[in-house]
Formats: C-alpha cells, sequence, structure tokens
C-alpha cells in the first residue's frame, strides 16, 4: 500500500511484531456507505455567509464507499510535497492525479475487503503500533507527534492511516502469504542451484515500470496495454528520465517513488527478472518483461557484491528459557510486571527454580517444560526478546521484558558456535523462495482485488483520465 507520510512506512516493519494481534470479530458487518454531499442550497442565503461555499463532491465511488474530491485533492498535495523533498521529478498534473487516484481505489478496496473479513484493530494496538514506530525512529511518541504535525499532517489521520496499514497488512497475509506453499523439492532445486552458481554473488538495486494487464484482459487490450509499454520504453531510449516516466505510466505501487524498488539479493528476484538483469551495467534498462501481472521494464540502478558466507558458517546459538505472562483482562500489564519482578527476586535469592516457577505461571506451551525453548539462533525470536537475551551472561535472568506477546523473563542457560545446519540452510532457502513467491502472489492479489471491485467515476475527465 502507498503511504501518505514517509513515517507511516516504518509500519510495515510490525508484520512480525503484531502477528496474530488484530482482533477479528464473527459478526463483522461491512462498512456502511458513506453519505453522498449536500447539494447546494437553492434557496435562503444568511447574512455573512459566503455566497459561493465549497461543496465538496464525490470524485469516484469504489463499491460501498466513495473516495471525494476533496480527499483526491489532499493526497495530490500531500504527494507531491514529498516527491518534491525526494526530488522526484513531477510528471504532469493530470497523469500524478490519475496514479494517486488509482491507488486511492485500491486502498478503498482492500480496507473493504479486510472490513467484511472481520478484521479489527483496536486503540490499545494501535497504541502499540505507533509507540514501536517512535522507537524505530529513535523518538519518544510526543517527538513522533510534534514531526508528524510539524509535516502538515493531523496526528488523528495518521492513526488511521496506521490503522488502516495494520489491516491491510493482516488481509494479505491471510490471503497471500498464509496460501504460499513451498515444497521440499523446491528446496532441493534451490540449494542445488546455490550450490552450482557462480561463487559471488550480487546485490542489486532496481526500479520498475509496470503496465498492468486487467484480468481475463481480451486480445484487444493486452495488445492495447503492450502499444503502450512500447511507448514507454521508446520515451527511456530518446532519453526520458526513468523515475518521471515511472511516476506518470507505472501501475505498480511503487510508481510514485519513481518506481523506486530498492536492494533486493539476485536470489531472491524472480527469474526471469534476474536473467534479465544480469546481462545489463548499472543504468541500463531491460526490453520489456511479460509476465501474468502484465508489462515489466526494470532498470538497474545499481550492483554491489555481498560477502558470502563460507559454506560452514560459524553461527552462534543460545540455549534459553522463559516465563511468558499475557496481558488479559484479568491480568493487567502492571500486574504481569511486578508478578514476574516477584518471582526474580525469588531466583536470585535461589528460594525457587526457574523451571518450577514456569511451570506454574507461564502462559506458554513451553512453560509445560520449565520453560525451555531451546537453542536458538539470531532472528528466531521476536527483536526485543533477542535484545534482552543477548545481553545477559549464561546463569543470569532478566528483568520483565515486553514483547507483542506479553511480558517475560528470561534466562539463558548456555551458548555455543556451531557450523550451520543443513536444516538452517532449507529453512533460509525456504524464506527466500517464500519471499519470491510472495513479491508476484501480492501484485496478482492486488490485481484482483482492483479488477473485482466495483468502480464508478462521476465525471467525464476522470473517466477519461483512467482509461489513458
Amino acid at each position: 500500500m502507498f503511504s501518505k507520510h514517509p513515517i507511516t512506512l516504518a509500519a510495515l516493519l510490525l508484520c512480525a511484531m503484531t502477528a496474530g494481534s488484530a482482533a477479528v470479530a464473527q459478526d463483522a458487518k461491512p462498512a456502511a456507505p458513506a453519505p453522498a454531499a449536500a447539494a447546494p442550497s437553492q434557496g435562503f442565503t444568511p447574512p455573512g455567509q459566503s455566497k459561493n461555499p465549497e461543496i465538496d463532491s464525490i470524485a469516484v465511488v469504489v463499491n460501498d464507499d466513495v473516495i471525494t474530491r476533496r480527499e483526491l485533492a489532499e493526497r495530490v498535495a500531500v504527494i507531491m510535497q514529498r516527491m518534491k523533498a525526494q526530488n522526484v521529478q513531477l510528471p504532469d498534473a493530470a497523469a500524478l492525479q490519475r496514479q494517486i487516484l488509482e491507488r486511492m481505489i485500491v486502498e478503498r478496496a482492500q480496507l473493504q475487503m479486510a472490513k467484511e473479513m472481520g478484521v479489527r484493530v483496536d486503540d490499545t494496538m494501535l497504541d502499540r503500533a505507533i509507540a514501536r514506530i517512535a522507537e524505530q525512529q529513535k523518538m519518544s511518541v510526543q517527538q513522533l507527534r510534534d514531526q508528524i504535525e510539524k509535516d502538515g499532517t493531523s496526528f488523528a489521520a495518521f492513526r488511521e492511516e496506521i490503522r488502516e496499514e495494520i489491516m491491510t497488512t493482516r488481509l494479505r497475509e491471510h490471503e497471500v502469504d498464509a496460501k504460499i506453499q513451498i515444497s521440499e523439492a523446491e528446496v532441493d532445486s534451490f540449494l542445488a542451484a546455490q550450490e552450482a552458481a557462480a561463487a559471488e554473488q550480487h546485490e542489486l538495486n532496481i526500479s520498475q515500470i509496470l503496465v498492468r494487464i486487467p484480468e481475463n484482459a481480451s486480445p484487444d487490450v493486452i495488445a492495447q496495454r503492450q502499444a503502450r509499454a512500447e511507448d514507454v520504453m521508446r520515451q527511456l531510449r530518446t532519453g526520458g528520465d526513468f523515475a518521471k516516466v515511472a511516476a506518470t505510466y507505472s501501475d505498480a505501487a511503487d510508481a510514485l517513488q519513481g518506481g523506486a524498488v530498492g536492494w533486493r539479493a539476485s536470489d531472491r528476484i524472480p527469474p526471469v527478472f534476474a536473467e534479465a538483469l544480469d546481462k545489463l551495467q548499472p543504468g541500463q534498462v531491460t526490453p520489456i518483461i511479460k509476465s501474468v501481472t502484465g508489462f515489466h521494464i526494470l532498470k538497474l540502478v545499481d550492483k554491489r557484491s555481498l560477502a558470502q558466507a563460507q559454506a560452514e558458517a560459524a553461527v552462534e546459538q543460545t540455549h534459553a528459557r522463559h516465563i511468558l505472562l499475557k496481558v488479559t483482562p484479568s491480568t493487567s500489564a502492571d500486574d504481569a510486571k511486578r508478578k514476574l519482578a516477584e518471582m526474580k527476586a525469588k531466583l536470585d535469592n535461589k528460594s525457587a527454580s526457574f523451571e518450577e516457577l514456569a511451570r506454574i505461571y507461564s502462559n506458554d506451551e513451553s512453560g509445560k517444560k520449565g520453560g525451555d525453548l531451546g537453542w536458538l539462533y539470531p532472528g528466531d525470536t521476536l527483536p526485543e526478546f533477542e535484545k534482552a537475551m543477548n545481553e545477559l551472561k549464561p546463569g543470569e535472568v532478566s528483568g520483565p521484558v515486553e514483547t507483542a506477546f506479553g511480558y517475560h523473563l528470561i534466562q539463558v542457560v548456555e551458548r555455543k558456535s556451531e557450523d550451520m545446519s543443513k536444516e538452517k540452510k532449507r529453512n533460509e532457502a525456504r524464506m527466500a523462495l517464500r519471499e519470491r513467491k510472495m513479491v508476484e502472489a501480492a501484485e496478482d492479489f492486488q490485481r484482483e482485488v482492483r479488477d473485482r471491485a466495483y468502480v464508478e467515476y462521476r465525471s467525464e475527465e476522470l473517466r477519461a483520465d483512467a482509461t489513458k
């Protein structure tokens, strides 16, 4: 989803930390249609009031919701301000408005689908998400609020944007991520290809232009979209600025960032793209590449070598235990921290054992095993948990540590460094394959949501712009 404020991009990092936290209401109902703006009165105008008040009106109907002209104008103003701040060359006004309106249509359609599925983000979860965003930005929540308002966005609007981003993330997790399957045969093939590849791997900084093909498009429509892609390619070959052309013509979610995708490891790019990019020097663009999504033109912005780990790389593992107390209606955050502090005091004066307390009090399946989490690799736990665990010496017990799951006491039993296990390599291969598939599946899902949506443009101007 295209974010209206740069800081909200940090919310995309909350996926792992907030997994499972969104409340799902079983009796959820679709959002009620937004009322249309009232028609201007033809009668008496009270003294002191303007004779030509600015009346908002509907720009586009999206299923049972609407996008007003005021909302569109406000979004255009915000995006223009950000593009100028990032030194991205602006396309013409009509093209920019067309791009932004299309993004807003997709956002509305996805939010409606999320609400129909019962995805909810309550204020408590939203407060925690914003607190984590502030932490990632190395700010307090008040400092974050001051920065948001300094940039011209109300903090209330920022909160709702974060709520919507979390909702659409949950929707994608349910409709896309959870359905991706990686077979053992795919893992075997991936590892074999890695071993056969050249020793030196590369990371690529890429930008893209996507001319989307609608779902179930006719041959005539496909030919029209191909002609559009060929026109884009002609502009690039005659010296057109890639970022400006992307902002004008691309149908990808990153269009208004000049098509910037960013750095990607070469083995995590779809093979058809990686093969074309491998033939380029930085600054060059690929020929038009056709996929099920549409016609792609990729630019290799830069390329850099990655220091490859040895085949038998040493990885430090930590054997840890924990006691987890979840925050519930009957146990507040303060109660959980107080109880854990009391347990730590018992452990410090050796009046109880960690295993005994974990079996009695821990709200986690590991409690049955005395809180034993086994051997953990870096990245196996949430960042807050791992940070606290890494600061402990073997035998030490932490104070209460907060994560998305609740509050923990952590004990490090021992540490060791050993060669990366076979299963660890297979897990990394699964992650790489999953990320590769998720890129394509997420684009397909967004296209399907857009194509299934009922969209009615309320002016000939907008309707004509949408067909360009």
